[in-house]
């Protein structure tokens, strides 16, 4: 399908998504009783083959892509990726140049942001500085034409909802960066979208405050049931939040899943290095055969053929062997310690393979685990098959 139609116009009166006048595929987790009596409300999306080119570069590349109603999807890309721009197509800020958005059974491609129906939350949470954290939530009512008495209690609601309570008469530049991001989250959904889009909300908090709002959102979507798109570039925020988290890169999907799948069994060595740690080891893959040298390689489960194997080596899943344990069942890599790193919880240690490459490697900070050897000692790690696979090289 090829766009056409008028302009896009950003309304800075009428959509609750507006910013300031001064400024393939596995289901959902399992849903609680609560979230599946609140998801009846929710909505499927559809997109389909969108394509968005700014002059040669293609920010969107034929990308499609089902949400279920009620599930948690996350977009994951580093920087130019393209899942802002496909959040923005979503919420009707951008228009597309080809392909089609659905929610539930209607086409949306060319409605406008306001008549979409969707709460939004921006990266910079867009809060009115005027007003008080009351107006700021009973802006979106307002604009829907709610009574006055409903209003006010909605209002009450929702600041229950995200643990503001007694805050309403405050100022917005009163507020910590935590309860402004709250009060953001509360306004988006005040209304009662069937639809929540996320942009990078958290990105400007401290990590203690936003690991600890990775949990309340996640809990907040378990008890609402709305679908929501979340976009952000923190790996272990999307594995901490999603039902399933969307690989993006170049414009394109790279891999689809849930978060498990996707750290766990990664489809292209760009995904392994882009979701957690690792390193690689080219390995001769032969008749179903994998070795590293004159060692075949042990596997759960067999890998298939592929361009330029590499094995994917995760620094947690490698255990240090004590001094003569034969380590029987695992697969064995040896070498000499380069660099211990301390980094409290864990000690990152680098090891010079015995004829190969350097790898890393992590011990937990505990009484219990086994003294390491200095810099330049002989050290013997083990894998075991269940955490041994292989990606093809490349992209």
């Amino acid at each position: 399908m090829r766009i056409s139609g008028p302009p896009v116009s950003h309304p800075r009166t009428e959509t609750t998504i507006s910013q300031p006048a001064s400024s393939q595929h596995s289901g959902p987790r399992a849903a609680s009783a609560e979230r599946s009596a609140a998801g009846s409300a929710s909505l499927p999306i559809s997109v389909a083959n969108l394509t968005k080119a700014y002059g040669t570069f293609r920010a969107l590349d034929d990308v499609s892509l089902e949400v279920a109603s009620g599930e948690f999807i996350t977009l994951l890309g580093p920087s130019g990726s393209g899942k802002t721009t496909l959040l923005m197509v979503l919420a009707g800020f951008t228009r597309p140049d080809s392909g089609t958005v659905r929610f539930g059974g209607d086409d949306v491609t060319l409605a406008p942001p306001h008549k979409r129906g969707v709460g939004m939350v921006f990266q910079n949470y867009a809060l009115f500085p005027h007003m008080t954290v009351a107006g700021n939530l009973a802006y979106p009512l307002k604009l829907r034409r709610v009574d006055r008495s409903e209003i006010e209690a909605r209002v009450r609601k929702a600041l229950d909802t995200v643990q503001l309570q007694g805050l309403g008469e405050r100022q917005v530049d009163q507020l910590s960066g935590g309860q402004r991001q709250r009060v953001a989250l509360a306004r988006a959904i005040i209304f009662e979208p069937r639809i929540l889009l996320m942009d990078e909300p958290l990105s400007a908090l401290d990590k203690k405050l936003r690991e600890e709002m990775q949990i309340e959102v996640r809990h907040l979507h378990q008890r609402l049931g709305m679908t929501t798109v979340y976009v952000t570039h923190d790996q272990r925020e999307a594995l901490t939040m999603s039902d399933r988290v969307a690989v993006i890169d170049k414009g394109r999907f790279r891999q689809i899943g849930k978060p498990r799948d996707i750290y766990e069994r990664p489809a292209t060595r760009f995904i392994a290095e882009f979701i957690g740690e690792s390193s690689f080891l080219p390995v001769t893959l032969r008749d179903g055969r994998a070795t590293i040298g004159d060692q075949v390689l042990r596997f759960d489960v067999q890998p298939v053929a592929m361009a330029s194997p590499q094995l994917v080596l995760r620094p947690e899943k490698l255990r240090i062997l004590a001094p003569g344990e034969d380590g029987a069942g695992l697969n064995l890599l040896r070498g000499r310690i380069t660099e211990l790193v301390y980094q409290g919880e864990s000690t990152l240690i680098y090891v010079d393979l015995d004829g190969g490459p350097r790898i890393a490697t992590r011990q937990a900070a505990s009484a219990a685990a086994p003294p390491l050897p200095g810099i330049g000692g002989a050290i013997t790690l083990g894998l075991a098959p269940a955490d041994t696979f292989l990606v093809p090289g490349g992209a």
